[in-house]
């Protein structure tokens, strides 16, 4: 049972989201993306498929988070948890210099901790935050993101599956075996999966400047309930810049619940050029979701984290 709580634990970090009105953080990388004009199948040699290649295949997009071993740079991270009422019940803030120019040293500048946030043991009072931790800020390990998602392995232990479900937010579309209660309904793009999706994708730009493709894939809204409930992924929005393809953002709504749990969870990763050679890095992660077990009390929480000065 503790590697299953583990398991649901890591797919609030690993999404985002909440049924219930929480303050959001702009998690949709539109937002950021001015919106020229829809593009129609026909009138483009582009196609879903080539989208769909793409986002299956890409690698960079984890690269990125793996890139940020080399530089140094600073992070504020804000961190909300809601009780029932939605009302905020802990906050976390954190501002942080990540110093890779020797052996890796992590400088809290600021810190400051309101409500409801530790257990008596001094971590953290959700689940939820301790997987954000470990993912994105990694106070309980010097090396960021120390290794890549990985299949599926018998006597695995906690750190593989919390590595394993990594995937969910840098390789969506690709089974995650292993994992309880979800099975294959990470393959949204397999031929019996594709019938239940739309597919829209536009012109845009990115910052101002970079001219990106915004490809949607989303639910279609003909569903029946029944079909639509079993569906997890709700929609993902991915940025794709249109000198290179490479991916810039990515943005996924999930939902999912059966007898065992149920979350609701939206998350939105975005990235930025840095330095002569233009290396990708991570630049805004926004989060918001909650997620249910029977016997645990239920976690809501909302974070946003920014990276600046990467050198």
């Amino acid at each position: 049972m503790k590697k299953i709580y583990l398991l649901l634990s890591l797919l609030s970090v690993c999404s985002l989201g909440l049924a219930q009105k929480i303050p959001r953080f702009n998690p949709d990388t539109v937002l950021t993306v001015t919106i020229d004009s829809a593009i129609t199948i026909t009138s483009t040699r582009l196609t879903a498929e080539t989208f769909i290649n793409e986002i299956i295949n890409d690698t960079s997009f984890y690269a990125a988070f793996r890139n940020m071993k080399k530089y140094s740079f600073n992070a504020e991270n804000r961190i909300f948890t809601y009780d029932k009422a939605n009302a905020v019940e802990g906050k976390i803030y954190r501002r942080i210099y990540h110093n890779n120019t020797g052996p890796y040293k992590m400088e809290i500048l600021e810190k400051r901790d309101e409500g409801n946030v530790y257990k008596r043991n001094g971590k953290y009072s959700l689940y939820t935050v301790e997987m954000f931790d470990y993912i994105f800020m990694n106070a309980y390990n010097s090396d960021f993101v120390p290794s890549a998602p990985i299949s599926g392995a018998k006597g695995e232990s906690n750190e593989s599956y919390k590595d394993k479900l990594k995937t969910l937010i840098f390789s969506p579309g690709r089974p995650i075996k292993g994992v309880p209660f979800i099975g294959n309904k990470t393959q949204i793009f397999t031929p019996n999966m594709r019938q239940y999706y739309d597919y829209t994708f536009y012109r845009g730009t990115y910052l101002d400047s970079i001219p990106v493709y915004r490809f949607k894939v989303a639910l279609k809204p003909d569903l029946s309930g029944w079909t639509e409930g079993g569906m997890m992924i709700k929609e993902l929005v991915t940025i794709f810049d249109m000198r290179n393809f490479q991916i810039l953002g990515r943005y996924v709504d999930m939902k999912y619940g059966n007898l065992a749990f149920d979350f609701d969870v939206q998350m939105n990763i975005e990235l930025g050029y840095f330095g002569e050679e233009k290396t990708l890095l991570p630049t805004k992660i926004s989060y918001q979701g909650n997620w249910d077990i029977p016997f645990k009390r239920e976690e809501r929480a909302s974070f946003l984290i920014l990276h600046k000065g990467y050198k």
